[in-house]
């Protein structure tokens, strides 16, 4: 395990937060890579401030797929008792962000590629970074038109979130939403004579959480997930600019995160529709408009698809899980790969908080899958 903790000391020494660029990491992953015998292509984002790589190395033929971000959320106002962006390593644990989600699995990775450099492959290694999916998956959708080609169709992908490295076949599927509320300004000395934008906000959130009570009671239900049915959640909302103005618009970003059986466009109907009905309570130029500006795809896998069975063989669990986190896993998906998530670390414990630590066990594990992932790719 000393090469995969020497990279990733390198991984967690780059700030790759979403809103920096990751041209740095990037720049040493493609040089690790090249200088070992492996393909890489650059797929950088449409302003050029960052990239995601795609590396092969071995014959032409299927292969296997191996899937990570490169980028980390951020650690303002977080209460960090170390370096963050330093390596440490602490009795049977290392520190820093990025360790668990997901610099520890890229780390895996790239030193399963130090070891496929010198091997007989009868099958290609692959493997695919990108960036920005912290902030809703945004850099594989910039990159997937590019690199649906360059992959092919590999007989299984690993997508290297945390999962304790349990073999995960399913996630919800997201979308992220705008509500904008049009109102009428005015004194508020006056104020029931216009319409008040917050109070048409209140109105559209009082009848989301009624869908969702309705999603709660009577929905699609998955009891492998902590939350069995499909959720809707309001974020932020904002609206006004004085006390003594009425406010004649208000701005509310929300989600919902869907079962497999609960399709999206189904839920967007439905939203729309509750627009539809606020709006139609108060005078005719007031409204309640709705727009959707991210989204991306769930994942569900049958537990007995062969992927899974493959997983489950080079991971060592006999068991699956679904994750309550989205990934980039229902891209590949869709793409006719398949694809199951599975990574060392815990997201619930360890994920996006202060002090982000990975335990050696679970790095050691993943590095036992990957030696199987190399042995099943020269045999």
């Amino acid at each position: 395990m000393t090469a995969t903790l020497d990279i990733l000391e390198r991984l967690t020494g780059f700030d790759t937060v979403s809103r920096n660029s990751n041209l740095e990491l990037a720049a040493y992953v493609e040089g690790f890579l090249v200088e070992r015998g492996f393909a890489v292509m650059r797929l950088p984002s449409p302003d050029g401030s960052k990239t995601g790589l795609y590396a092969e190395k071995g014959p032409a033929g299927q292969g296997v797929l191996l899937s990570a971000h490169t980028d980390v959320v951020p650690v303002d106002g977080q209460n960090w008792t170390r370096d963050p962006f330093r390596l440490i390593r602490d009795g049977e644990r290392v520190y820093g962000r990025g360790t668990t989600d997901m610099k520890g699995y890229v780390a895996s990775a790239l030193a399963l590629a130090d070891r496929a450099a010198t091997a007989d492959l009868k099958e290609p290694l692959k493997i695919a970074l990108s960036y920005d999916e912290e902030i809703g998956c945004v850099g594989i959708q910039e990159m997937l038109e590019r690199l649906a080609p360059l992959i092919g169709q590999p007989r299984a992908c690993f997508v290297g979130e945390p999962t304790e490295m349990e073999v995960a076949i399913g996630h919800k599927g997201k979308a992220a939403l705008r509500a904008v509320c049009h109102g009428q300004s005015g004194h508020s000395a006056l104020a029931p004579n216009f319409t008040n934008a917050l109070h048409l906000a209140g109105d559209f959130i009082s009848e989301l959480r009624t869908l969702q009570d309705d999603f709660a009671a009577m929905g699609a239900r998955d009891a492998a997930y902590a939350v069995p049915y499909s959720t809707l959640h309001v974020g932020k909302m904002s609206g006004g600019t004085a006390l003594n103005i009425v406010p004649d618009r208000a701005e509310l970003t929300f989600e919902y995160r869907h079962l497999a059986a609960d399709r999206g466009e189904d839920i967007l109907a439905r939203i729309k529709a509750v627009a539809e009905r606020v709006s139609s309570r108060y005078p005719a130029k007031a409204r309640v408009e709705v727009e959707k500006y991210n989204a991306y795809p769930g994942l569900d896998v049958p537990a007995d698809s062969p992927v899974v069975l493959f997983a489950q063989k080079l991971a060592r669990s006999n068991g699956t899980t679904k994750a309550a986190f989205g990934t980039e896993a229902g891209f590949f998906d869709q793409l006719g790969v398949p694809t199951v998530v599975c990574g060392p670390g815990s997201m619930a414990g360890q994920g996006h908080k202060a002090d982000e630590y990975l335990e050696l066990s679970q790095l050691a594990a993943c590095d036992a899958m990957m030696d199987r992932i190399l042995d099943d790719l020269t045999n």
